[in-house]
């Protein structure tokens, strides 16, 4: 199995990277949060890993901290959760935040994920609830906001949208969230996704 890879970024199209280590080209899924914590295309880059075999594919997903890692680990043996929505979970919230969740039985911001109902929220905390009792935790702040549907013009609104599809969101929550962005015409892709994933626990 891969643990871990050092290598340099070579392309990034959330939640898709590519990784050069040594001349070979590893492809990877990351959760955003990872994303945010990149160095720039073509900067060295170490990821942990987890490697995920299949009968029709082998697939590589990559973190910046092992503390990730480990929470995606743990998501992954929850009943009704596999890797692209442990992958969403960890998009939407830090680590620290879903423990915060978790401890306090907020299913209200775990339901804002994609993929996550009222049942699989409920699941989660009831099955993660004694794993996580050694974990820091961080509560996100979940308040009403109004957001506003607008044509997604520029490259970056575009790309951001694409990653959100990519996470589990719908295409028309998906352009929501990111027209809800205020400046987003302004901003770069992974700070679009960054405050509109951020929009969709406050909603």
């Amino acid at each position: 199995m891969i643990g871990r890879l050092s290598g340099v970024v070579l392309e990034r199209k959330p939640p898709e990277l590519l990784v050069d280590v040594n001349g070979v080209g590893y492809e990877l899924e990351a959760s955003m949060n990872t994303f945010y914590a990149l160095p720039e295309s073509g900067e060295p880059v170490t990821l942990y890993t987890h490697m995920v075999v299949r009968e029709d594919a082998q697939l590589l997903y990559g973190f910046a901290a092992e503390r990730e890692r480990r929470m995606f680990r743990e998501l992954i043996r929850v009943r009704g959760v596999g890797a692209k929505l442990a992958l969403a979970i960890l998009s939407g919230m830090s680590a620290e935040e879903f423990v915060g969740c978790v401890n306090e039985e907020n299913t209200t911001a775990l339901v804002r994920l994609p993929g996550v109902g009222k049942k699989t929220a409920e699941r989660l905390i009831i099955e993660m609830r004694d794993r996580l009792k050694e974990w820091d935790s961080f509560s996100p702040k979940i308040e009403g906001a109004a957001t506003t549907v607008a044509a997604v013009a520029t490259d970056s609104q575009s790309e951001a949208v694409h990653a959100l599809i990519s996470l589990g969101y719908k295409p028309q929550d998906a352009s929501r969230l990111v027209n809800a962005v205020a400046g987003a015409d302004e901003l770069s892709s992974q700070e679009v996704i960054r405050m509109a994933l951020k929009q969709s626990v406050k909603l």
